[in-house]
């Protein structure tokens, strides 16, 4: 259909008001009809430069030709089964995502990050006898039951208890330490000295993001993981690494856990799975398989390994690797990481520029003169003037993270596209202060 004109917008927000439920922040004033590489339009023709991939998904950029052949020709022949039936398309997608992690040879499939980081944690909790399960304070890992108890960044108030067993730990920061002056590792053992006076001896596994994007575009620091890793060792913890954002990529490499040389029990990818469709994956160990499957482990669902998600997932995959993504997500990151560092040094309310490859954040601080807008307020401001100007990003501002401004845009980004999107930026900084 086509989308609201100028004459007839404002009864597409009325019918939208009427129907539509809100479900976490608000809806953008912006109604795209159709999008294509780094952009998307409106009727009218408005575009916008997409710096958030979408939902931090769209890797590839919209309406990539290759995959969108591959929609078509999966949609002409095999789209979904029953969820017992094995198809080529499925173990095709297994086989590549364990050669990419030989480690890893176990692979689940299945819709979503929030359902595949279910899946991990009902499997960790089955194969330890466990049930306790520990992320990070700022974590955002889904709105199903286990994955929401192990979410921390938003949403924990309102709805009665969450599982059992939850447990966090605040992660490193490098931009105003919660104890400056105090190492990350002696705070990561300080943090589970406190787990271990609280546990009841059931510790199941640890959760965490390479980078904790939705809680601010927060970097853990080398050798950060080879430590957790162990503490998790120790305690007879498996540890979940989710990668929905970071994965296939994104942080220059095509996964963020392999610069620290450690391999986690579980790899939890989605998002930049499907490059936009609906398809996320549990990779484990054939060990853990096999325990999990001893005690009759059970995550049935409609859309556990469909062949057409999984066709799609196959051409992600191969797309990555033949054009060299993550050398260009590392090339491309460098020259929006460097543009972003010079209106840092124009702009004293800006505090920090971070991040890895195609995914950054900019943290806004406090202003303590003129007006005296928060930093969240700030990083509102720009994010909005920006989406004015005609730049897409910042998409998630619920929480504990309001004065982080993030983007990511997709792989396939030019350098042009960079330069726009920084002039933009730009712009509306110097536009809001």
């Amino acid at each position: 259909m086509e989308g609201p004109g100028p004459g007839t917008e404002a009864l597409f927000w009325e019918r939208a008001r009427r129907h539509m439920l809100e479900f976490g922040g608000r809806f953008v004033p912006f109604v795209p009809v159709r999008a294509a590489g780094s952009f998307v339009y409106d009727a009218a023709g408005r575009k916008l430069l997409d710096f958030t991939s979408g939902q931090m998904s769209a890797i590839l950029g919209h309406a990539h030709p290759e995959i969108a052949d591959v929609i078509g020709s999966a949609a002409r022949t095999l789209d979904h089964l029953f969820s017992s039936m094995l198809s080529p398309p499925v173990v095709d997608l297994a086989e590549q995502l364990a050669s990419l992690v030989p480690d890893l040879p176990k692979v689940l499939l299945l819709s979503t990050g929030g359902e595949a980081n279910e899946a991990a944690i009902k499997m960790a909790k089955l194969v330890t006898g466990g049930w306790e399960v520990v992320g990070f304070t700022q974590s955002w890992h889904g709105m199903t039951g286990g994955a929401a108890s192990a979410t921390y960044k938003a949403g924990r108030r309102g709805y009665g208890p969450p599982a059992a067993g939850s447990f966090a730990i605040p992660p490193p920061r490098s931009f105003r330490p919660r104890f400056p002056g105090v190492d990350w590792r002696a705070e990561l053992d300080d943090s589970f000295a406190l787990i271990d006076r609280q546990t009841s001896g059931n510790l199941a596994a640890f959760i965490a993001e390479p980078i904790l994007s939705s809680g601010g575009v927060i970097e853990l620091p080398p050798g950060y993981l080879a430590a957790l890793k162990l503490k998790c060792e120790e305690r007879g913890m498996k540890l979940i690494i989710d990668e929905a954002q970071t994965g296939l990529g994104r942080t220059g490499m095509m996964f963020a856990f392999e610069r620290d040389g450690v391999v986690p029990d579980f790899l939890v990818l989605s998002k930049t799975l499907g490059a936009g469709l609906p398809l996320s994956a549990v990779l484990t160990t054939a060990g853990i398989a096999e325990a999990a499957a001893a005690r009759d482990f059970l995550f049935y669902t409609t859309h556990v390994n469909d062949p057409l998600p999984a066709a799609v997932g196959c051409k992600v995959l191969e797309i990555v690797i033949r054009d060299r993504l993550a050398g260009r997500a590392k090339a491309m990151g460098a020259r929006l990481k460097e543009g972003l560092l010079a209106l840092k040094a124009e702009h004293s309310w800006i505090g920090d520029v971070r991040g890895r490859g195609l995914l950054l954040g900019i943290e806004f601080i406090d202003e303590t003169k003129g007006s005296r807008r928060t930093a969240a307020e700030l990083s509102d401001a720009v994010t909005d003037r920006a989406l004015a100007l005609g730049l897409s990003a910042n998409i998630v501002r619920a929480g504990s993270s309001g004065g982080v401004m993030r983007i990511a845009p997709p792989l396939t980004v030019s350098e042009e596209e960079i330069d726009l999107g920084l002039a933009l930026v730009g712009r509306a900084m110097r536009e809001v202060g």
